[in-house]
């Protein structure tokens, strides 16, 4: 077995170098997977990060731990990809059916590797848990056709595995494990041993137009765009993200070719487009409050949070915002916001009125330039006032002015609506803001 931190002979470098890394097919192994009791989080990392280094994610399978299926689903991403990383099913006992799976797939059998337990005794050693080390032994077997990577953050080593000139990679499938291998070893590793393509991505940002008028609206260029150049319609809420991505050599050609592009597809539909460059709605008011030097606060009932969460999940957020009220019960937005009890014994706690003196209460509480406010039934029981589930009003105040809208969505389940609306109202601030 080679260390992942030596070089291979020349003449393996030079095999390599002519093999073509541009497909990559990512498999989850684990029942919990499956069963909805948790979420894959790992594929949408590593795809991302593959595509950083110009490899593109062609199929992602999620499988039970079955040594079989194991076996046929990398017989079959193999067909598909050129580079396949599995997630999961690496465990300290004796029937850790990855790692056979791996083992009589690649015609190979199982032994101890000794730097490998060593650094797995160095790990315990440090944390304080040696009494546990001949528990953990297993973990030091690796197939021995394998090259490991080290996992400096549990006890699951990486095994990379070689056939045909294509490369298999197995790691645990704890997020906070799987992060650090791929950023620091395999994909440095990767872009050491191959010529890979750069991708390069562009977001421009589409609101008040439906998607298939969008569609019709930009079809000449979208047809005349460069073969290197494809185009993407992501639907979130009601914004609809078009996303460029260009693939060549040259990272500096790439982003000058999107550029170009971006400049011939404004004129088309400038009147809709609210950003051409971060990709998340919160990043796009982060960089628009900042360039104003503009402070936001918000006050939220059917959101629970969502709002403040959303701005505050930006990098430098502090800067701008200045604070939130999640206010849920009705005398609470009495005591804390100055909402008249007058108000919601005539139009009830989910209406225009309340939203509006919400924000007002809002922005004079924290003293901010802007406020935003939501009362509704997220569900999925009706609100105390008899209203129906999916009813929102929201208010977005800016200095003295303000706007209140209302949304109805009775068919999506709570965390959506909260997450929909949340979304919906940075969305419109961004268009008032954009617009004067």
């Amino acid at each position: 077995m080679l260390p992942a931190n030596e070089n291979f002979p020349s003449f393996v470098n030079e095999f390599f170098s002519k093999i073509n890394m541009e497909n990559a097919v990512l498999i989850t192994i684990g029942d919990e997977i499956l069963s909805g009791n948790t979420v894959d989080t790992n594929s949408n990392f590593i795809a991302t990060e593959l595509k950083n280094i110009g490899i593109k994610v062609s199929q992602i399978f999620t499988i039970s731990d079955e040594i079989e299926i194991i076996k046929h689903t990398i017989k079959s991403a193999f067909e598909i990809g050129d580079l396949i990383i599995t997630t999961g099913g690496l465990g300290p006992t004796r029937d850790d059916k990855t790692k056979k799976a791996i083992a009589e797939f690649f015609n190979d059998e199982i032994a101890l590797d000794e730097a490998t337990f060593n650094h797995l005794k160095a790990y315990m050693e440090k944390r304080g848990r040696l009494e546990i080390l001949e528990r953990n032994r297993e973990q030091a077997f690796v197939p021995t056709k394998s090259t490991v990577f080290q996992n400096h953050f549990g006890t699951a080593p990486c095994m990379m595995m070689e056939q045909n000139g294509k490369l298999l990679f197995s790691l645990p499938g704890v997020p906070y494990e799987v992060k650090p291998l791929i950023k620091d070893q395999i994909v440095p590793y990767l872009k050491d041993k191959f010529s890979l393509n750069y991708i390069s991505t562009r977001i421009v940002s589409v609101v008040g137009i439906p998607e298939s008028i969008l569609a019709d609206t930009i079809e000449d260029w979208e047809l005349a765009l460069p073969e290197n150049l494809t185009l993407s319609y992501l639907p979130v809420g009601t914004r609809v993200k078009l996303r460029l991505t260009a693939t060549g050599k040259d990272p500096v050609i790439l982003q000058q070719e999107l550029e170009e592009e971006i400049q011939k597809l404004l004129p088309l539909i400038k009147d809709n487009v609210i950003a051409t460059s971060e990709d998340k709605i919160e990043k796009i008011l982060a960089e628009i409050l900042t360039g104003r030097k503009l402070t936001i606060s918000t006050a939220e009932s059917c959101t629970g949070g969502e709002l403040a969460k959303m701005i505050t999940s930006v990098s430098g957020s502090s800067k701008y915002y200045f604070g939130g009220i999640v206010a849920y019960a009705t005398e609470k937005k009495i005591e804390i916001l100055k909402v008249r009890k007058e108000t919601v014994d005539e139009f009830t706690v989910v209406s225009e009125q309340v939203a509006s003196e919400m924000a007002e209460g809002c922005q004079q509480l924290f003293g901010t330039d802007i406020s935003l406010s939501t009362t509704g039934v997220a569900g999925p029981g009706k609100g105390e006032d008899g209203k129906d589930v999916g009813t929102v009003f929201y208010t977005i105040r800016i200095g003295e002015k303000e706007m209140t809208s209302k949304l109805y969505m009775p068919h999506l389940e709570r965390l959506d609506f909260m997450n929909f609306v949340s979304q919906k109202i940075i969305q419109d601030l961004v268009g008032i803001l954009i617009n004067n």
